[in-house]
């Protein structure tokens, strides 16, 4: 039996410094806006290498909480794309603008920046690009095109902890980006959490009286905000965390290497690219294969545990049958949906269970 995810390894790795950090907190009991949040959002400031973090209740409200002190309202535009997770959208929605889509592309499933100028109209107020399974996006060609037409870039890196290129890490490109930390992240708290980095002062004191009713301090509101605080224990976890984040993301580059070249041949089977050195910090590993489904049925039967993220496109999802989206003009994420597949990844996976995994898809071709 392979787990898609071992949180539990994890846990018995770092119980010696995690439980004494638990207990602190329920020995302060103070559980909102303690200090460990202080101390964490410090820490992964520094750690991205941003002035700014900014705690918040999740990564759904990060990047929504971005998006609002951004000012994106109703009648605006945001420029995103197809394959992602709904979270990245919503966000948008929740503002009342309009996600405008771009598809994506083959070997990374990121934002194709070729495409993003066409969806540029006067409505247009910021673009999201997505660091999506853990890549980094594009983002040199990206921000010259937002630089080009004076456009915000709010960069979803919910699952792009500590991603990089040129020393520059995923969080510290764009004007602002949000960050999940939900439990199975490269970077999980022990229940739900979200981070937000900017190098904007005034933008990051907006955002921390956003995420607290919209108060500069207590009982004083001076806008419309939201309740969305990172939780003091989910702080004290993260910040135990945090210093073993790259080590982990190189345990993850090194399986998929050993991933890539174990699966070279096999089936119809397409590996992923793994980018240059420390731009892919796997937060997934998704193969392609015409035969998907049936791949994956065989793994569960197999004791071997897998996923599909995400089977549906954002263009077909039900929420957003109004919109008038022609699945058509999003070839590589529709051929994509039916295709992926997501094997198990983990920064504690040995070369061993990896082996364990081929023989099973070798097994079923």
């Amino acid at each position: 039996m392979i787990p898609f995810v071992d949180l539990q390894s994890q846990y018995k790795a770092l119980k010696a410094e995690i439980d004494p950090a638990v207990t602190a907190v329920m020995t302060q009991c103070n559980f909102v806006l303690g200090q460990p949040v202080a101390d964490f959002e410090k820490a992964f400031a520094e750690y991205c290498g941003v002035k700014h973090a900014i705690g918040v209740a999740n990564g759904t409200e990060a990047l929504h909480l971005a998006l609002v002190a951004l000012g994106i309202k109703e009648g605006d535009e945001v420029i995103t794309v197809a394959n992602t997770f709904v979270a990245t959208t919503l966000a948008i929605t929740y503002c009342g603008a309009t996600p405008v889509l771009v598809d994506c592309l083959p070997g990374t499933y990121n934002m194709d920046p070729a495409q993003i100028e066409a969806k540029i109209t006067p409505k247009t107020k910021a673009i999201m690009p997505v660091h999506l399974y853990g890549q980094l996006v594009d983002i040199e060609s990206i921000m010259a095109i937002a630089d080009q037409h004076g456009l915000p870039v709010v960069e979803d890196a919910c699952q792009g902890h500590g991603a990089q290129k040129k020393g520059k890490k995923a969080g510290a490109w764009g004007k602002v980006a949000g960050f999940s930390f939900y439990p199975g992240k490269n970077l999980g708290a022990y229940g739900d959490g979200g981070g937000i980095t900017t190098n904007d002062d005034a933008l990051a004191e907006k955002i921390r009286q956003l995420r607290n009713l919209g108060s500069p301090k207590k009982y004083y509101h001076e806008m419309v905000g939201f309740n969305s605080r990172l939780d003091t224990m989910q702080a004290a976890v993260l910040g135990v965390k945090l210093p073993h984040l790259d080590a982990w993301s190189a345990s993850r580059a090194r399986a998929a290497a050993w991933y890539n070249e174990k699966l070279k041949g096999v089936g119809d089977i397409i590996c992923p690219d793994l980018g240059e050195a420390g731009s892919h910090v796997f937060h997934l590993y998704v193969i392609r294969s015409k035969q998907r489904d049936a791949l994956l049925e065989h793994l569960g039967k197999s004791g071997v545990g897998a996923g599909i993220h995400y089977p549906v496109p954002i263009h077909r999802l039900g929420l957003y049958k109004d919109m008038g989206w022609n699945p058509a003009d999003y070839p590589n994420a529709e051929l994509f949906a039916g295709e992926i597949l997501s094997l198990p990844m983990f920064p504690e996976l040995t070369e061993a269970q990896v082996d364990e995994v081929v023989a099973v898809v070798k097994s079923f071709f």
